[in-house]
Order: C-alpha cells, then structure tokens, then sequence
C-alpha cells in the first residue's frame, strides 16, 4: 500500500480534485496518521473515549479544510494544530463545579505496576506542572517524536526560542527528579 506522502507525490495539488480522489487521499492521511493524533490525544486528556472523541473531531475538521492541504509534509503539523485546537475548545465549553479546597481529601497514589510505570507516570506529573511554554514543545517532542523545526512549525516559534525551551524543560525536570 502506498503511504500518504507517496500517494500525494503522485498527485497534482489541485483543490479542484475529483471527489473520489479526495477521498482516497484523505482515506490514505487517515491510515497513515490516525494512531498518532489518538496517541497525543490521550496524552492530553488521560481518558481513552475522549480521546477517541478528539481523534475523530481532528479528522473530521481536516476532512472539512482537506482541500487546503497542499503539501504532504506539512500532514502530522496540521492535524497537530487541528487537535491542539480542538482540545483546547472542549474547556471553551465545559462547565467546572467548583469546592472548597479545605474540604477535599487527597488520596496517595498506589502503583500497581512496575517501577517502570512509576518512574513514566512521575516523568509526565513533572511535564503536567511545567508551564505550558515550555510543556508543549517537550510533549511534542517526546509523545509525537517531533523534531526541533516540525515543533517549531506547529507552535509557530523560532527554532532557537524551541531548543531553549526544551532544554528548559529537560533542567526543571533533572531539578525535580534530584530534590525527590
């Protein structure tokens, strides 16, 4: 099977495709990257059916503006806006039911599982804490496995202003790991 990018080498970028060769260059995006949008959708909100929910509203929004889509490098950047975006829009709408903080009751955290699992589910509580200048480029470094110029694309940042942030990142993080 061809992947997407090679399917649309062999295609001329044209918005006034056929329908049925848009559905079958969307068809081929959909397969080739939707484990990858479900993957950091999951990252985000820790909840399989959300994430399958954000999944299908990025794929749905990019079938939307599929035309607009020119260049099949810029396919994962895009449907990581398309996602960032639409997670971002379910706090839009969400209704939070506020408590008294001198009433809640925080239970410690049992591990089941092995010091593997501790050790990657402190990694992303010390992502969770960092601002979100400098969270966004280090989980899409190491949840999506962007590089320097794809995470500056998705962010619309500089490349220098990316490395920085990561490298930032990484020390708060190294901190962190050496006080506990």
């Amino acid at each position: 099977p061809l992947s997407f990018r090679g399917y649309l080498a062999t295609q001329l970028y044209t918005s006034d495709l056929n329908p049925m060769e848009k559905h079958k260059r969307y068809e081929a995006l959909t397969k080739e990257r939707y484990q990858d949008i479900y993957r950091l959708a999951y990252w985000l909100c820790k909840d399989h059916h959300l994430a399958e929910d954000l999944a299908q509203d990025t794929f749905l929004k990019a079938w939307r503006f599929f035309d607009n889509l020119n260049d099949p490098n810029a396919a994962k950047p895009w449907l990581i806006t398309i996602l960032r975006r639409e997670n971002a829009r379910r706090f839009d709408k969400k209704q939070y039911d506020f408590v008294d903080i001198d009433e809640c009751v925080i239970q410690a955290k049992t591990y089941p599982g092995s010091d593997h699992d501790m050790a990657q589910d402190w990694l992303q509580k010390q992502m969770m804490i960092l601002e979100p200048k400098y969270r966004e480029p280090l989980v899409l470094k190491l949840v999506v496995g962007f590089n320097h110029n794809e995470i500056a694309q998705v962010l619309e940042l500089n490349h220098n202003t990316v490395a920085t942030r990561l490298f930032r990142a990484r020390n708060q993080i190294i901190a962190q790991r050496e006080r506990d």
